[in-house]
């Protein structure tokens, strides 16, 4: 392994750990962490595909059909198998709700962010080799939320005192990653996340810009979220 992805998968498993070894209340039922059970696509693109001095797109946390099943940022099924050529087996899963089970490349549900994001990286840079010498896709936090009826829960909707620890970590995850990437700016995908890509980042001289976020939830985003990244990567000189 490269000496920049053995730097990025110790910083990927510290973050497991950390994050692995907190505690979430009511409303969180259920608690997925990918980069455990998951690890092994995870590692596969981060030797296939990080570059050094490339811009970081960051997203806020993994969704139940994306990462949550293969590992990897805005991982749809069909995206991370098929375009990034990427598969691996799952372990030691964690408990499930039986609604969001984890199935893997197995998972017949797709992620409309995920196919959106590495749809507009197929049609704008036609290999995924072309897209990540320009930029690599993480997310903030690794964990999944769930409450009881399965309903996700973002990590900005938690108690306080939990955002806390689990920011803490997250934030210094993302420092030492966008340091070991030596990255010229990191873009937040969505509003939440370019909020914490500035906190983590400060001080680096870092320059941090926003995505609008490619969700279904997103009136914008589904007005044709492909032409307004475009639109925005323009803007800031990234295409």
């Amino acid at each position: 392994m490269k000496k920049r992805a053995t730097e990025l998968v110790a910083i990927s498993d510290d973050l497991s750990k950390k994050v692995g070894a907190l505690a979430f209340q009511r409303p969180v039922h259920y608690v997925y962490n990918p980069l455990q059970y998951a690890r092994e696509p995870l590692v596969q693109y981060i030797q296939k595909y990080a570059v050094v001095k490339t811009v970081l797109w960051v997203g806020m946390n993994p969704g139940p059909f994306g990462m949550a099943q293969t590992g990897v940022p805005f991982g749809d099924i069909s995206m991370v198998r098929d375009f990034l050529q990427i598969q691996g087996r799952l372990r030691d899963l964690p408990l499930q709700h039986p609604k969001r089970p984890i199935e893997g490349f197995d998972c017949a549900r797709s992620e409309v962010s995920g196919t959106r994001l590495w749809g507009f990286a197929r049609e704008k840079f036609k290999t995924p080799e072309s897209f990540f010498s320009n930029f690599f896709v993480v997310n903030y936090c690794p964990l999944v939320f769930m409450g009881e009826t399965g309903k996700n829960i973002t990590p900005d909707k938690l108690p306080a005192v939990e955002k806390e620890a689990l920011f803490d970590a997250c934030d210094e995850a993302l420092r030492r990653t966008a340091i070991a990437m030596k990255s010229p700016m990191v873009i937040g995908v969505g509003a939440f996340a370019r909020g914490v890509c500035e906190r983590s980042l400060d001080g680096l001289n870092i320059p941090v810009g926003q995505l609008l976020h490619p969700s279904p939830a997103s009136p914008a985003a589904n007005r044709g979220w492909a032409a307004a990244a475009e639109k925005q990567l323009k803007q800031m000189k990234l295409l």
